[in-house]
């Protein structure tokens, strides 16, 4: 199945010459080309729209810095999905594992890159959008610091919580892009000048434990081999508590965002994204103000956790794979622990990169950096250096 939506493939020549000059790169359905209706996955949605007047400001730096746009990519419908399958366009192929779902919602932007079919390319990540299919393709990914790259022209899903991110197939390709688009950093080594110390989050690798016993060993020695050798209780038993303070704000951003428009539009949805968006007919308004402040005091726990020169370290993912054929309670269970697992970066708009391994019986076992609120830059030069020194190499 194709990572591109129907119809003639969009392409766009760079507009300037710069550090991405020859790469090509492809964006989700959901980020606006200029001159091209942005669908979003859903067919009502694409035909109640016109063509996008201008690219979003996050395409037009990409051609500005010598790359070519090389396609528009199919995503899950309006973002609310972390499998990969779209009941309308399809689900794109994971070019590695084609047995499993590439992951969603930026499904086929996974796709393009893993297939080699482009350079690069940009997703959006909410509750995991990048950092899901990342870890399901084999592939670097990104999630930034929230409103560290501009949302504008982007289909918003629960704003919030909502971030610009991108994939490639190498960590240099994966930095080139973060400079482009990054906000300028003062410097990306650590605040104070001392090594930059891994902590490994214990109820993510608890949670791999308990879905697949052998990947959480291998996780384990991949990430004591990277430094990790100390670990902390970051939900302090109270995991309930992240993914119901993550679910109920995102449902309030959705509502806000795209409530009126399903109300009044009727969109023909797919029947497991029909069955989320109707969550939005139970919404109890009422309790807003209870779980925004929820969401500030968890942030206030993420702040005081970024200790000077600390980055988190888990699991991506709490499988390895979804087959295609995964049952509704298998989905449903790796919805459960992967949306408390990514309410980390989610609630605290922390940056997070997807790093990338397999092991000996050729399945991903992707691990992710955390850092604090703005060092993207700093996280990335944390993965290229670990790469430089030849330690990621010899282990994948």
């Amino acid at each position: 199945m194709s990572a591109f939506i129907s119809g003639p493939r969009v392409r766009v020549a760079a507009t300037a010459s710069g550090p991405l000059d020859g790469l090509r790169f492809a964006v989700k359905d959901l980020i606006d080309v200029a001159g091209v209706t942005t669908g979003g996955g859903n067919p009502d949605w694409r035909a109640g729209h016109v063509p996008a007047l201008r690219h979003a400001p996050c395409v037009g730096a990409l051609l500005a810095a010598g790359a070519t746009l090389d396609g528009k990519t199919i995503t899950d419908e309006l973002a609310y999905s972390l499998e990969g399958a779209n009941h309308h366009d399809g689900t794109p192929l994971n070019p590695r594992w084609p047995h499993a779902l590439p992951g969603g919602s930026s499904s086929g932007s996974a796709s393009a890159v893993a297939s080699g079919e482009v350079d690069f390319a940009l997703g959006t990540d909410t509750g995991g959008s990048v950092r899901v299919p990342a870890a399901f393709c084999g592939l670097w990914g990104m999630r930034p610091s929230h409103d560290a790259i501009s949302l504008e022209s982007v289909l918003p899903f629960a704003p919030c919580f909502d971030t610009v991110g991108w994939f490639a197939r190498s960590i240099d390709v994966l930095a080139a892009v973060g400079d482009v688009l990054l906000p300028e950093a003062a410097s990306a080594a650590s605040s104070s000048g001392q090594p930059l110390r891994l902590v490994r989050v214990a109820e993510a690798f608890a949670a791999r434990a308990r879905n697949a016993p052998d990947d959480a060993l291998r996780l384990e020695a991949l990430a004591e081999s990277l430094g990790a050798d100390t670990s902390l209780d970051l939900f302090a038993g109270d995991e309930a508590r992240w993914l119901a303070c993550y679910q109920a704000v995102q449902d309030l951003e959705i509502d806000a965002s795209l409530g009126d428009w399903i109300r009044s539009a009727q969109p023909r949805f797919g029947p497991s994204i029909a069955a989320r968006f109707a969550r939005l007919q139970t919404l109890d308004r009422n309790q807003a103000e209870k779980w925004r402040a929820t969401r500030r005091e968890l942030r206030c726990v993420l702040d005081a956790t970024f200790e000077p020169d600390r980055v988190l370290l888990m699991p991506t993912t709490p499988v390895a794979l979804l087959a295609k054929d995964a049952s509704d309670t298998a989905i449903g269970g790796f919805y459960e622990a992967a949306l408390t697992m990514n309410s980390i970066a989610a609630i605290g708009g922390l940056p997070q990169i997807t790093l990338p391994f397999t092991d000996e019986i050729d399945r991903p076992l992707a691990l992710s950096f955390i850092g604090g609120r703005g060092s993207d830059r700093t996280l990335l030069a944390l993965a290229r250096d670990l790469y430089s020194q030849h330690t990621l190499a010899n282990l994948r």
